[in-house]
């Protein structure tokens, strides 16, 4: 059973949001640093088969480039594009740009990546822009009925809210779990969270075993 950690003050301010950010993600480096090679590899190998089963087929498949201890997305890539699926990443023209999507069209091997500003990989600039039907975001910490604490640099916040019917689905550790959040007017909650032993979605009652 993951027990996720104590409430939050309700006056959490900029400050001590930020502190929260950087206390998940040293538990979720500890973690991955703490976690076999061999358990590692079998993680987030493929996604639950409930939620596969409620994704049209021709459906764009938005992913992202994990950094540092992010959950990873690699096998789940591969997985999509071998099932069919078209593979989008994200996409900046530069730091202050908003961000956009483009065809991944080979995630076995794509040398074709380069590292975006944002330090994560992307592709060329000539890969076909794609809007995302279904949106895997990376996270810091999470919430059982799927609330998000992001990076702090609003590129999911933004594109979500124009593209309000996408759905959203994040990935994370199971120590990202948190009580709860401190939520501003702009944020988001997905539509569900996978963790390499549970998959939440934005329903507490709704929670089942991934």
């Amino acid at each position: 059973m993951v027990v996720p950690s104590p409430p939050l003050p309700k006056d959490l301010g900029l400050d001590q949001k930020q502190k929260l950010r950087k206390q998940l993600r040293q538990r979720r480096l500890d973690t991955v640093e703490a976690m076999p090679d061999k358990v590692r590899a079998l993680v987030f190998h493929r996604p639950p088969t409930g939620l596969v089963g409620s994704l049209r087929k021709d459906a764009i498949i938005g992913l992202y480039a994990a950094l540092g201890a992010e959950a990873p997305t690699l096998s789940y890539a591969r997985w999509f594009q071998a099932q069919g699926w078209t593979i989008a990443l994200p996409w900046f023209a530069g730091t202050d740009a908003l961000m956009r999507f483009r065809a991944w069209a080979n995630p076995w091997v794509d040398a074709s990546l380069t590292p975006g500003p944002h330090r994560a990989d992307q592709p060329p600039a000539e890969a076909a822009e794609l809007v995302p039907d279904v949106l895997f975001v990376p996270l810091v910490g999470f919430t059982e009925d799927c609330a998000r604490l992001g990076q702090g640099g609003g590129h999911y916040d933004r594109w979500l809210e124009a593209h309000p019917k996408a759905q959203t689905i994040g990935l994370a550790w199971d120590c990202q779990l948190v009580a709860d959040l401190p939520l501003e007017p702009h944020d988001i909650p997905l539509g569900a969270v996978i963790t390499p032993t549970r998959l939440y979605q934005n329903t507490p009652s709704k929670k089942k075993s991934a």
